[in-house]
């Protein structure tokens, strides 16, 4: 059987039979993410695990919307702001929603820079794009803050059913967050790219291969797939 698998030529050459081939082809990247690395793959795992965990909370927050016998808060009067004594609807989150997708075009640029061996751009746009972020979390600090100060809490508000705050507190809370870890991790692989780190090949975290900049798209689809579930919270949560 030995020398059977040993001089074997064909197409299923050396693979073991049943669940534990297919188990072996998958653990030695063979078949399932022959062209992508294992790098890659992580991200988009976590970011299809983050996927379920933003639609479970989506989806929360839409049952308990539909199922509330208390009148919803309107968000245009919510969400208002008073400018030159004019009361205007989502002025903020109109801004916000702005700078963010703004961000996703500055990634892109900082990605396609970051293959070409442009570290002084790419790490430029990175930065403009991770101030991109601190700008959006910090209106939405600012957001925050006005709604407790106006009484709202995770248990009740004063403009009608009280989950309106508890659901508000965990999507953007939990959407501010990854935000915020996406700033971070901007900045610090930005400092790698603009100390030359990916051309030398420098030890350390990312930066182990020389003239390696796939970190820089990996980070790019964290940053997109952030910005894309704002799309869906500010459609769901805002304009609903």
């Amino acid at each position: 059987m030995a020398e059977t698998i040993l001089t074997n030529t064909g197409p299923g050459a050396g693979r073991l039979p049943g669940w534990r081939g297919i188990a072996a082809d998958w653990a030695s990247d063979q078949r399932a993410f022959k062209n992508v690395s294992w790098g890659k793959a992580m991200m988009w795992i976590f970011l299809l695990s983050d996927t379920f965990i933003f639609s479970c909370f989506l989806l929360s927050y839409m049952t308990a919307r539909m199922s509330t016998t208390v009148p919803w808060p309107n968000p245009s009067e919510v969400f208002a702001l008073n400018l030159g004594g004019k009361h205007i609807p989502l002025i903020l989150i109109a801004i916000m929603t702005f700078v963010l997708i703004s961000s996703s075009g500055t990634m892109a640029m900082a990605v396609n820079f970051g293959y070409r061996r442009d570290r002084v751009r790419t790490a430029i746009l990175m930065l403009v794009t991770a101030a991109f972020g601190a700008t959006f979390v910090s209106m939405q600090a600012f957001e925050w803050t006005k709604l407790i100060m106006e009484g709202v809490r995770p248990w009740s508000n004063p403009w009608g059913a009280a989950q309106f705050g508890s659901s508000f507190f965990m999507i953007t809370g939990f959407h501010g967050t990854h935000v915020t870890i996406g700033v971070i991790f901007l900045i610090a692989i930005a400092r790698k790219v603009w100390r030359g780190d990916f051309d030398v090949g420098r030890r350390g975290f990312f930066t182990s291969r020389r003239g390696y900049y796939e970190i820089v798209e990996i980070t790019g689809l964290y940053w997109h797939f952030v910005d894309l579930v704002w799309v869906f919270i500010f459609a769901f949560f805002y304009l609903w």
